[in-house]
Parts: structure tokens; C-alpha cells; sequence
């Protein structure tokens, strides 16, 4: 699922609005400005829950961690950020968001960029800077996600842990910047969610030891970094997935071969974006259990009373299990 050009379009006008907006709520608020309610505690604000939950166990317990999207049915790609939600995030210390065109919003009201006492740590940016500068990621046999603003280029970088563990590290990186005193408690906390993502890395691990190489099936490319991990091939035809993720029809050829690699169990698993199911991809996972190829449910945003390493390793394990 990606930002269509109209919703493109349209979150330029809303993001442009909302500055306005946000001229007018500032002049009445009393939050203290970029250090937070009380002028001297940091206070963050995510984009999304996922993200939110990384910086809560950077922070610890004593830091203010809000998100701006926290429903499991929400759609970052096109959703409109309120007066309120344009407030807290010029408000924040800190914020924390997906970048690569996913959350556009809040670059929308941030510009994206360090201003003044104001932080910002992107995601997609550290992606791009890091491990994965200049890789080029394949879809199956063909170049994905033409249709992306970063190329081939898959902007759910949440499912890559390499760029999570760089988003905690930068997180506490800033967080000290604002709060010098906690330094090595932000340090020491990075610490523990890397050994967090270890246990999870570990299933991934594992199923590229049992696995590599194995094909599976995606209604959308939302774990595509799951799957590298795991070496696993998507075989998903390339048309197909780019359709589902623009909202748009899929064509009868693609819908037609993936409906064959499921009935002919040409794959071990599909792998099931519950948070875009239309008629579509409903049809695929009816086609996948009635041939008894397992489904694996995946998310954009954390399910309720889970944390990030609760979330993944959840998903990881059904992958590995869908596999066994």
C-alpha cells in the first residue's frame, strides 16, 4: 500500500492547512515549546504506535512518548493530521516517524528536518545511509515497487531490524542531546532492545538455515524485509502486489498466477496484510486455505497490549511455524 498521487496531492493541500492551523493553536498553547509540557523533560512523538513503542524503551518509563496513529485500522499512507496532531508534533522534542513517503504527514508539518531545539529521526533515512545504501531489492524475478518514491526501494522498514536497532541507537543519540543527565540510561536502554532484537533475528536465523531459498506468497510486500531475512523468494507475481499496494485492480493474468501458485501449493505459506484485505486478496487467502497452504498474518501498526518485540517475534514465529 502506497500514497496514491491523489492522496498525494491531497495531503499537500491538508499539510499546508494545517501549518496555518497551527499558527493559530501555538499562539494559545502553554507546552513550553520543544522541550515539552514542563520546559525541561523531553517529550516524543511518533508517528505510529511502532514507532512509539521503539522510542518508549529507548526512554524508559520517565519520558512522555506519544503517537499519532495508534489504531490498527488506521492507514498512515493516507492519513490527515489534525490541528492537534500538527500541535503536538511541533510541540515535541523529538520526533520519530517512518519517512520514505509512508507517515507524509508529519513531513508535511515538520519539514522533515532538525529545527532549532526540535528533533527528528527518520527511519527510511537511516535505511538508506546505512547496511542497505545502494542494494538494490528484488521482487521475486523482477524489480519491485517501481511505483515507490524511492525506486525499487520497499518503504516498511519497521520489518528490517538492522534499521530499527539504528533508529533506537539514534533515538538515545538524541535524547541525550536534549537531556544530558540520563545520557548512558538512553545508552543502556538502546543496549537491551538490541539484545530484544537479537531473540527475534534469531527466528529469522533459524528459518534461513531450514529454509532458504523457499517460496512463498504475499498479498501485499509489507514483510518483504521479514523475508529477506529468512532468504525466503517471494513469488508472488510482481504486477500483482504493486496493484494491491496502490489500490488499485489487479490484472486477471496476475490475479489468475496467483491464485495458481496457491491452489498448487507452488508455495509454503502466504503471507496475509490483514489491515488491506479488500475482495482480492480475501479471495487469495479463501484459495490458500482451502488448499491447505498456511496464512501468516502481518500488520502496519502494533495489534493492542503489544510492544514491538512482543509484535515481531509474534510474526516471525507464525512464519517459521507456517514453514515447520
Amino acid at each position: 500500500m502506497r500514497l496514491t498521487p491523489s492522496l498525494r496531492a491531497v495531503t499537500a493541500v491538508v499539510g499546508t492547512t494545517l501549518a496555518a492551523a497551527f499558527t493559530l493553536t501555538a499562539c494559545g498553547s502553554d507546552s513550553g515549546g520543544p522541550g515539552g509540557s514542563n520546559g525541561d523533560q523531553p517529550n516524543i512523538v511518533a508517528s505510529t504506535n511502532v514507532w512509539a513503542s521503539v522510542a518508549e524503551a529507548v526512554a524508559g518509563p520517565d519520558v512522555t512518548v506519544t503517537s499519532i496513529i495508534d489504531e490498527p485500522s488506521a492507514d498512515p499512507h493516507s492519513y490527515e493530521a489534525s490541528p492537534t496532531d500538527a500541535a503536538e508534533l511541533t510541540d515535541a522534542s523529538l520526533v520519530v516517524y517512518n519517512g520514505g513517503g509512508y507517515d507524509q504527514f508529519v513531513d508535511d508539518v515538520v519539514g522533515g528536518e532538525s529545527s532549532g531545539d526540535q528533533l527528528t529521526v527518520n527511519a527510511f533515512d537511516l535505511f538508506e545511509g546505512g547496511a542497505h545504501a545502494g542494494e538494490s531489492h528484488e521482487h521475486g524475478s523482477e524489480a519491485g515497487h517501481e511505483g515507490h518514491d524511492h525506486g525499487s526501494v520497499n518503504e516498511h522498514v519497521w520489518y528490517d531490524l538492522p534499521t530499527v536497532e539504528q533508529v533506537a541507537r539514534a533515538i538515545a543519540d538524541k535524547l541525550a542531546q536534549l537531556d544530558p543527565d540520563n545520557a548512558e540510561k538512553y545508552s543502556a536502554n538502546a543496549d537491551e532492545f538490541s539484545s530484544q532484537l537479537a531473540s527475534v533475528t534469531a527466528i529469522t536465523d533459524a528459518i534461513a538455515a531450514a529454509h532458504a531459498g523457499t517460496p512463498v506468497a504475499q498479498t501485499e510486500p509489507t514483510a518483504h524485509y521479514l523475508l529477506e531475512a529468512a532468504q525466503l523468494t517471494d513469488a508472488t507475481p510482481a504486477e500483482f502486489t504493486e496493484a494491491v499496494e496502490n489500490e488499485t485492480d489487479p490484472s486477471p493474468a496476475s490475479i489468475a498466477k496467483t491464485r495458481e501458485l496457491l491452489q498448487n501449493k507452488q508455495v509454503q505459506a502466504l503471507v496475509y496484510n490483514v489491515q488491506t484485505e479488500d475482495r482480492v486478496t480475501q479471495d487469495m487467502r479463501k484459495t490458500a486455505e482451502g488448499a491447505s497452504v498456511p496464512v501468516v498474518e502481518v500488520t502496519e501498526t502494533l495489534p493492542e497490549d503489544e510492544d514491538y518485540i512482543q509484535w515481531q517475534t509474534g510474526i516471525a514465529q507464525s512464519l517459521s511455524d507456517a514453514l515447520g
